[in-house]
C-alpha cells in the first residue's frame, strides 16, 4: 500500500493537525511522549474517534490501566467508547500474585508467545485503520531485556504497518526506564511537557514533511484536549492601497498629517489616567461610521468600568456592540498562555474580518508570559507582524510609571516594534494639573513635531492648538516661555 504525503489521518485536535500540516501521514507509526497525567492517552482517544466519525475502524491496546476506568474516563469525555474496538492486556491482580504469598513475577516468569499470539489474534480479528497503543513502555516490563524490548517493538510496528493500519504509541519517561532509544522506531514524535507559562506540545521529529516549530500551548477540558499553535505572522498577499485611519478629531489627524496608515501597528503611550484608552478609542468610534468592525482586547480593566467611561465621554458604545462594529473582551492574562491569545485574535481577524485590534494594555499581556520578560518582545513583534500582514490596523496601549518627570516614550521598551508612537502627558502649570498630546514616530510620512494640548469633556475629547508657549514639556513641569515683544517693553 502507497500513501501520498498529501493525505494526511487527522489527529482529530484541529490544533495540532494545524502544528502538523495537516495530520499525520497514514500508515505510519507515532510516539507521544510525557509525563503522567499530560494527556497522553485523551489524545489517542482524539485520534481514534475522529477515525470512528471519517468512517474508520479504529483499535485501542490497553497495555496498563484497568478498562472499565478507561473507558469511564473516555465516555466523560465525550468520545465514543462503544464505537473503538479494545484489546485489553492489561495486568489483572492474579499477573502479579501467587496465591496468598503476593509474591511479585519476574519479568522472565511471564510467556512471551501467549501475549504475541493474543496480539496478533485482537488486531487481525479488527483489522484495524487506526490504532493505540497505551503504553509501549510496559511491554518492557514483560520481557527479559532492551534488547528483546526493542526486537518486539520493532517488529511489532511492522506488523501494523504492514495491516494498513496508522499507529500512536505513548511513552512516558521515568529515570529506571528510559525512552530516548524508541525515538528510531518511529516516523514521528509529539512531546507533550509542561512549560513556564503551562503546558506544551511540540513536534521535535516528523518524517516526510514539514511542521511549524517552537512550544505551542495546550489545555485540558471537559471535552478533551484543545491546542493552540503558536502564532505564525505569516506573508502579505498584496500590498495595501495607502489609506489614513482617521481619528475623526482633526487636530489628533494634523498632528499625524491625516492618521495613522491601514495596516500598521501604533503604541499609545503614557501614564495612568492620561486618556490613552479612550484616545485609542476614538479611532474605532470613526471606524464604526465606515461599517468596520474593530475589537479591544482588555487586559487591566473589566469591561463594564471600559464601557461606561465610554459612555461618559460621548463614545456610543452600546450602539457600536448592537451593530456588530466593536466587541470589548475582557481577558484574563494569568489564565491564558500566549498562543491561546492569539487564537483569539486570529479568529476575530480570520472569522469575523476585524479592521482595527486593540490591546489594553501591553503590561498585562506580558502576565500571560508568567513573567518571561525575554519572550515578551517575540511575542509581540509576531503579533504585531501577524496584524500587519493581514491588513489590520493595531493599537497597542503601554502605561509609563512616571505621571511626570523623566520622559520616557515606552515602558516595555517596544518602540522599535511600532510604526507610529503617539503619546500624552501629564502636565503641571502653574498649579494646575493639565493634558498634553504629541507623536514621537510615523515611518509611513512626515508628522508635526509641536505639542499640544488634550482634554477630555463629557462631550468627547479636544485637542488644542499647539502649545508654543511653554518649554520643558517633556518633563512634566513646563515654564513659560517669554515672548520677545514682552522682553523688548521690559528693556525700554
Amino acid at each position: 500500500m502507497t500513501t501520498s504525503l498529501s493525505e494526511r489521518a487527522s489527529t482529530g485536535v484541529d490544533g495540532l493537525d494545524e502544528v502538523l500540516s495537516g495530520g499525520l501521514v497514514p500508515t505510519r507509526s507515532y510516539m507521544v511522549r510525557g509525563q503522567a497525567g499530560s494527556g497522553k492517552t485523551i489524545l489517542g482517544f482524539h485520534f481514534l474517534q475522529r477515525g470512528v466519525d471519517e468512517g474508520e475502524t479504529a483499535l485501542f491496546v490497553n497495555l496498563e490501566e484497568d478498562l472499565r476506568d478507561l473507558k469511564a474516563n473516555a465516555d466523560a469525555l465525550g468520545f465514543d467508547t462503544d464505537s473503538i474496538e479494545f484489546l485489553d492486556l492489561s495486568p489483572g491482580a492474579d499477573a502479579f500474585v501467587e496465591d496468598e504469598s503476593y509474591e511479585v513475577f519476574a519479568p522472565s516468569e511471564v510467556e512471551r508467545e501467549p501475549l504475541t499470539e493474543r496480539i496478533v489474534e485482537g488486531v487481525t480479528a479488527v483489522d484495524p485503520d487506526r490504532v493505540v497503543v497505551d503504553p509501549l513502555t510496559q511491554l518492557r516490563f514483560l520481557l527479559s531485556d532492551d534488547y528483546q524490548f526493542r526486537k518486539q517493538v520493532v517488529g511489532f510496528m511492522r506488523f501494523l504497518k504492514d495491516r494498513g493500519a496508522t499507529v500512536l504509541f505513548t511513552v512516558q519517561n521515568t529515570r529506571s526506564l528510559p525512552t530516548d532509544d524508541l525515538e528510531f522506531i518511529t516516523d514521528g514524535t509529539v512531546r507533550l511537557d509542561a512549560g513556564a507559562y503551562g503546558k506544551t506540545v511540540s513536534v521535535p521529529k516528523f518524517r516526510g514533511s514539514s511542521t511549524q516549530s517552537g512550544d505551542h500551548a495546550y489545555r485540558i477540558t471537559d471535552a478533551g484536549m484543545e491546542v493552540f499553535p503558536a502564532l505564525q505572522p505569516g506573508t502579505r498577499d498584496e500590498e495595501l492601497a495607502f489609506e489614513q485611519v482617521s481619528s475623526g478629531i482633526p487636530e489628533v489627524d494634523e498632528l499625524l498629517h491625516g492618521g495613522i496608515e491601514r495596516g500598521t501597528v501604533t503604541i499609545v503611550s503614557g501614564p495612568t489616567g492620561v486618556g490613552k484608552t479612550t484616545l485609542s478609542t476614538q479611532f474605532m468610534k470613526e471606524a464604526a461610521g465606515r461599517g468596520e468592525r474593530s475589537v479591544i482586547y482588555l487586559f487591566e480593566e473589566n469591561r463594564e468600568t471600559f464601557l461606561a467611561r465610554s459612555r461618559a465621554v460621548n463614545i456610543p458604545v452600546d450602539e457600536m456592540l448592537a451593530k456588530g462594529t466593536l466587541q470589548v473582551t475582557e481577558v484574563e492574562a494569568l489564565e491564558r498562555s500566549p498562543q491561546e491569545f492569539a487564537r483569539m485574535v486570529r479568529d476575530e481577524v480570520e472569522e469575523e474580518g476585524a479592521d482595527i485590534v486593540m490591546i489594553d494594555g501591553i503590561s498585562g499581556y506580558r502576565l500571560t508570559l508568567r513573567g518571561e520578560k525575554e519572550q515578551m518582545l517575540q511575542q509581540m513583534h509576531a503579533l504585531g507582524r501577524y496584524l500587519k500582514n493581514a491588513g489590520v490596523t493595531g493599537l497597542f496601549i503601554d502605561e509609563t510609571r512616571n505621571v511626570t518627570g523623566e520622559f520616557r516614550a515606552t515602558m516595555e521598551n517596544i518602540s522599535y516594534l511600532a510604526d507610529n508612537i503617539l503619546f500624552l502627558r501629564h502636565l503641571e502649570v502653574g498649579g494646575e494639573l493639565r493634558k498634553a498630546i504629541g507623536v514621537l514616530k510615523k515611518r509611513t510620512s512626515d508628522f508635526e513635531r509641536t505639542i499640544r494640548e488634550f482634554k477630555i469633556t463629557e462631550h468627547g475629547v479636544t485637542v488644542g492648538e499647539p502649545m508654543s508657549g511653554l518649554r520643558g514639556i517633556l518633563s512634566g513641569t513646563p515654564e513659560v516661555v517669554e515672548r520677545d515683544a514682552e522682553r523688548g517693553d521690559a528693556g525700554e
